[in-house]
């Protein structure tokens, strides 16, 4: 396998780097604390085409490879982590099911505005009491009108509440077939539709610069046209683009630890103990280097999962195994630099502690790592 990126690819990794570290960097903590949606610069982002970095040109997107994606991660996730994760959540869960799945109508009305950055996607899957058990979902669709009826709640939605959302695509019970296992289908529910509410801003440790919400459906009645795909195999469909969801999460992880293994030996460099700075002491030395060499395990995983998507090969054991690693390097990479840093990295002030902050959900968004061993273990026939 070549990992050597193209002429566009290193063309992508440049212009997100400059806009990571001039427009971001800046910008982006402020929105952290403040914990709000920066929408601002995800217009920005949209400007320049990211918002549609996976979805071919014909419907308003530039058509990037999933490893090109990956790197464009990096140097997003390297500036600010709230920002790159409602844009992987955009990128992937909030449009690919419209472009999989969709048709031609669907896709030029729906996904053409995601993809020219016009819009922000959100996808509703988990609930109150369905997220690894998918099956358990009770949001209900139910034929009606000629359209569905839609009734349910959906929560932990990313994206759906902020001023550039479009709506949500949802996955909900249909109809049994008496005899049959319940069957699922995905819906499009668009901002303002009657019976359509949103909870408030939720507040996490981390990612508060992530617009996350309860969504709340009370009779919404939708027509045919916004059913997404075939209507037996809705599950399936988001299971489909939660496989590609995972490799966005393992690439965002790689960037956390990036930004943290930055953050510990540029400090470790200048703190000055013991009348030399603790970057001369081997305790100090024996972390870092365990978190140089864990992130560049995690990033050749993620990698091979992103070429093998691209080269149309299966990869979803890859993609588990790449989320399940990363992730778990990304949190305790953070720890570890918290704790190089001593007291100051305790303090909210430091960005090495907005990171720390953000690094736990990688191990639950997108499926838990719990979930990623389940995966990896039914494709060894366990």
């Amino acid at each position: 396998m070549d990992f050597s990126f193209t002429e566009s690819e290193c063309d992508l990794v440049s212009l997100c780097r400059e806009f990571a570290q001039k427009e971001i960097a800046g910008r982006a903590p402020k929105a952290w604390e403040e914990a709000r949606c920066p929408t601002d610069l995800l217009r920005e982002m949209g400007a320049l085409g990211l918002l549609g970095i996976l979805i071919p040109e014909q419907w308003g997107g530039i058509g990037m490879s999933t490893v090109g994606f990956v790197a464009a991660m990096e140097q997003i996730g390297l500036a600010d982590q709230s920002v790159a994760a409602a844009w992987q959540a955009h990128v992937t869960i909030g449009s690919l099911p419209l472009y999989l799945f969709g048709n031609d109508a669907q896709r030029e009305r729906w996904l053409r505005p995601l993809a020219e950055g016009r819009a922000l996607g959100a996808f509703g899957l988990t609930e109150p009491d369905a997220g690894s058990d998918v099956r358990g979902i009770r949001t209900r669709a139910v034929r009606r009108d000629g359209g569905w009826l839609i009734n349910g709640q959906k929560t932990f939605i990313s994206n759906a509440g902020t001023d550039m959302s479009f709506g949500v695509t949802l996955l909900a019970r249909t109809e049994a077939t008496e005899g049959q296992e319940p069957a699922f289908a995905s819906f499009v529910v668009e901002k303002d539709t009657p019976g359509f509410t949103m909870g408030p801003k939720m507040r996490g440790i981390g990612w508060r610069g992530l617009d996350t919400r309860d969504l709340f459906f009370d009779d919404v009645w939708v027509g045919d046209d916004h059913l997404i795909g075939d209507p037996a195999m809705g599950l399936s469909q988001f299971l489909r683009t939660l496989e590609v969801g995972r490799i966005s999460i393992a690439a965002l992880s790689l960037s956390l630890t990036q930004a943290v293994l930055d953050m510990a030996t540029d400090y470790a460099r200048q703190r000055v103990q013991f009348g030399q700075p603790i970057s001369k002491f081997q305790a100090v030395q024996f972390k870092l280097a365990d978190i140089a060499t864990e992130l560049e395990a995690s990033r050749w995983l993620t990698y091979r999962a992103a070429y093998l998507r691209d080269t149309g090969e299966p990869f979803l054991k890859e993609a588990s195994m790449a989320k399940l690693k990363a992730s778990r390097v990304a949190a305790w990479a953070a720890s570890e630099a918290v704790q190089i840093h001593g007291g100051l990295g305790y303090m909210l002030e430091t960005p090495v502690a907005r990171f720390y902050c953000d690094s736990k959900v990688l191990e639950i968004g997108e499926g838990t790592n719990e979930i990623q061993h389940l995966v990896i273990a039914r494709t060894l026939g366990c």
